[in-house]
């Protein structure tokens, strides 16, 4: 068992006390509906307050699972809420990597729950760390199991009151040796194909069209317009009276996007995409060819091109309009 200086660094943090992480919302019901729309959840004790009236809350109550969802900092990193720490309670973390350990699995996470939360509450969580292992050898590797405890309190007038816990427990460890792969010639590297459409009924005219060269948009018989992508049924009138007309191929780029990772084969990249708005009034989303990314531009006249890939799927790539 090894017991290296540097460790003497790491353990003199287990028992430490990070400060405290706030929610940026009160718990609300609109984040409770939409927790247990996402997660499936169907419970009326969360959602209605006819129901919950009748109950020994008297109102909705959060679900508890939902807990640590109500301090997260949110769609960009570390964007906490004024008065929140600026600690980073993995610095631990931090500091066994830069001994040359740089992977990190978590193996462990345990939620508590001590009372439901109720609405209007303001809560907020502290961070322990609890414990830092010997060094240990796994299958994944040599490294250090290390335990935090996040608690979590609501704050009250009278004093903040403790609501739930989780246990968070990840090992940071020096991956095991892999075994070299083996060396396979070029020939026996099986060939990535472009992936193929679904195509269902409402959909076969379309692919059957690019296969013969012709841009397919389907059209309604009874309001005489088009739409795109193909449907069971027209999205204007309602209508189940559609055939389909040849669309010139003709339009403008509306808007694009050019994708430059991650690589996913066999595209190329850089791999510009248009929403291309047709001479006929309608947009359908393409690949872009025969132009440089950077010299694409909102509103310039593009054309139809087919193209066929693997020798058996066409598709309707864009390219600027001749003159």
């Amino acid at each position: 068992m090894a017991d290296y200086e540097w460790l003497s660094e790491v353990r003199s943090m287990v028992g430490r006390e990070y400060g405290r992480i706030y929610a940026w919302d009160e718990v609300n019901p609109a984040m409770v509906r939409q927790w247990c729309e996402v997660m499936g959840v169907d419970n009326p004790l969360y959602t209605d307050p006819d129901y919950a009236a009748t109950t020994e809350f008297g109102e909705i109550v959060a679900p508890p699972a939902m807990l640590q969802a109500w301090c997260l900092e949110g769609l960009h990193m570390n964007n906490y809420p004024p008065g929140s720490t600026d600690e980073n309670p993995y610095e631990v973390l931090g500091l066994i990597e830069a001994q040359g350990y740089p992977a990190v699995v978590a193996v462990n996470s345990e939620l508590t729950f001590d009372r439901y939360v109720r609405m209007g509450e303001k809560l907020y969580y502290t961070t322990l760390i609890k414990e830092v292992s010997e060094e240990k050898t796994t299958a994944l590797g040599t490294g250090f199991f290390v335990t935090q405890v996040m608690s979590f309190f609501s704050e009250k007038p009278e004093g903040d009151e403790k609501v739930g816990e989780l246990l968070f427990r990840v090992i940071k460890f020096k991956p095991a040796q892999q075994p070299k792969p083996v060396e396979k010639s070029e020939s026996a590297v099986p060939k990535i194909k472009r992936p193929r459409p679904g195509i269902s009924d409402d959909t076969r005219f379309f692919w059957e069209g690019c296969e013969a060269g012709e841009l397919r948009i389907q059209h309604c018989k009874s309001c005489n317009r088009l739409q795109h992508p193909p449907a069971p049924v027209c999205s204007h009138c309602q209508s189940f009276e559609l055939d389909y007309q040849i669309s010139k191929g003709k339009g403008e780029l509306y808007s694009f996007v050019v994708m430059h990772y991650p690589e996913v084969p066999p595209f190329e990249y850089p791999n510009p995409i248009g929403l291309i708005q047709l001479d006929e009034g309608v947009r359908i989303p393409a690949g872009l060819t025969g132009i440089n990314p950077a010299d694409l531009e909102i509103g310039q006249r593009v054309e139809v091109e087919f193209q066929t890939f693997d020798d058996e799927l066409t598709l309707p790539l864009f390219r600027p309009a001749s003159a």
